[in-house]
């Protein structure tokens, strides 16, 4: 074992903060400490920082949304009242001013989903690092968090062993516990709890969901989009949600944007009852009785499926879905056909492992923190980003959220430090 040696550092405050994960959350509270004077230190498991961050931007950078601020809270269902607050301080606007301070232009998307013109995250990230290297924060990278020593020092497994760290503030910033292989493993739940910190159990969210498709179906359309397609679930409270779009059908079920955007309905609906049934309308816009008296017209010779298709617009893997979830005898009949293409109902039985899951839910729960982020179980240590219970679908949302609670946890490290030096 051995004691890592505090670099230099271009700051002049006696204080120094321990910033424990280098994505989004981390790295914005470090940027409000050392912009405030004090000495921080980035220790990061991976070799390099932001490797989530730049794995969502793969596809384009999605770094947040421009639609109306009701809206915009209302994605965070049960945690509103939690979140609203840090993006009252630091919501989409202040992020995009902030991006452009970086010199990373953003534009606003047909969808109302923002981006940078290079619809790229690592220019914005190579500035972003350069800008705090130049602020005096230190990184440092392979530095794996292991915990508290008795005596309440940082433990952290390094290539050199393990190394002792104490600083005057902590913030943890660990991501939840999906995709372990960029450093989000949930490791830290366990050391937390040691401490008394109420910390929900994490599952899957923004996930796919298992369907016991026949094979006939599996082998034919895995990996097919369905589109376009109105979804219904009714969660274990009753409350129905709604949500139009596309998803794809996997060898093992359902995944994509709309499975995404009802997931946590679906898998509290699951673990409340064992499954969860999806509805699907695969005809919006078209009226289920027009759609009966159209397939009760004479086929003559065509086939059923070609009936299916001129009459219903129904075919491909739409109308494998239908074949999979009706009868024979339903399939023949005209208005029960109809009420099938409205209604497709999909019996989902399990969330996909939380290791495939976009984001995650639960983690510390807000109840264990106070008003600024700081956990009342351990005085000085802060949580910000994915590691806190809440939960979003994506669309700039996470992101959004992540950098506020990071920009939250900064102020109330200063906050807090002010009134220990006092």
């Amino acid at each position: 074992m051995y004691t890592l040696p505090r670099m230099s550092s271009l700051t002049t405050s006696s204080r120094s903060v321990a910033v424990i994960g280098g994505g989004p959350a981390g790295l914005m509270a470090a940027e409000v400490l050392s912009r405030a004077g004090v000495r921080v230190d980035v220790y990061d498991a991976m070799p390099s920082l932001g490797r989530k961050f730049l794995l969502a931007g793969v596809g384009g950078m999605n770094l947040t949304h421009a639609e109306p601020h009701a809206q915009f809270v209302a994605r965070y269902g049960a945690r509103r009242a939690y979140i609203e607050p840090l993006l009252d301080t630091f919501g989409p606007e202040a992020l995009r001013a902030w991006a452009q301070g970086l010199g990373i232009e953003t534009f606003v998307g047909s969808s109302g989903r923002v981006f940078p013109k290079e619809m790229k995250a690592a220019p914005l990230l190579r500035a972003w690092l350069h800008r705090l290297r130049t602020a005096g924060v230190q990184l440092h990278v392979r530095q794996r968090w292991l915990g508290w020593t008795e005596d309440g020092a940082l433990r952290f497994a390094t290539p050199q062993g393990e190394c002792h760290v104490r600083a005057d503030a902590v913030v943890l910033a660990l991501g939840g516990g999906s995709w372990a292989r960029l450093g989000s493993d949930g490791a830290w739940a366990p050391w937390l709890e040691q401490r008394g910190v109420a910390v929900a159990p994490l599952q899957p969210s923004n996930c796919g969901f298992d369907i016991a498709w026949s094979e006939h179906f599996r082998t034919r359309f895995a990996g097919q989009p369905v589109k376009p397609v109105v979804a219904r679930c009714v969660d274990a409270a009753g409350n129905e949600h709604c949500q139009q779009g596309e998803f794809v059908v996997t060898a093992s079920g359902v995944e994509g944007g709309l499975v995404y955007a009802l997931s946590a309905c679906l898998r509290d609906t699951i673990t409340a009852n064992g499954c969860a049934t999806l509805l699907l309308d695969l005809a919006p816009g078209k009226d289920q009785q027009q759609l009966a008296a159209a397939l009760a017209k004479p086929r003559g010779s065509q086939s059923s499926a070609n009936h299916l298709r001129r009459q219903a617009g129904i075919e491909g893997v739409k109308a494998g879905l239908l074949r999979e979830v009706l009868a024979k005898e339903e399939y023949a009949d005209p208005a029960r056909l109809a009420a099938a293409i409205k209604a497709v109902p999909l019996s989902l039985i399990a969330p996909r492992p939380l290791d495939e899951a976009i984001s995650t839910a639960g983690g510390v729960t807000f109840e264990a923190l106070d008003a600024n982020l700081m956990l009342r179980a351990v005085p000085g240590v802060f949580c910000a980003g994915e590691m806190l219970d809440w939960e979003a679908p994506t669309g700039g949302y996470l992101l959004t959220a992540c950098f506020a609670s990071g920009h939250a946890a900064g102020h109330g490290v200063l906050a807090w430090l002010g009134e220990v030096q006092r």
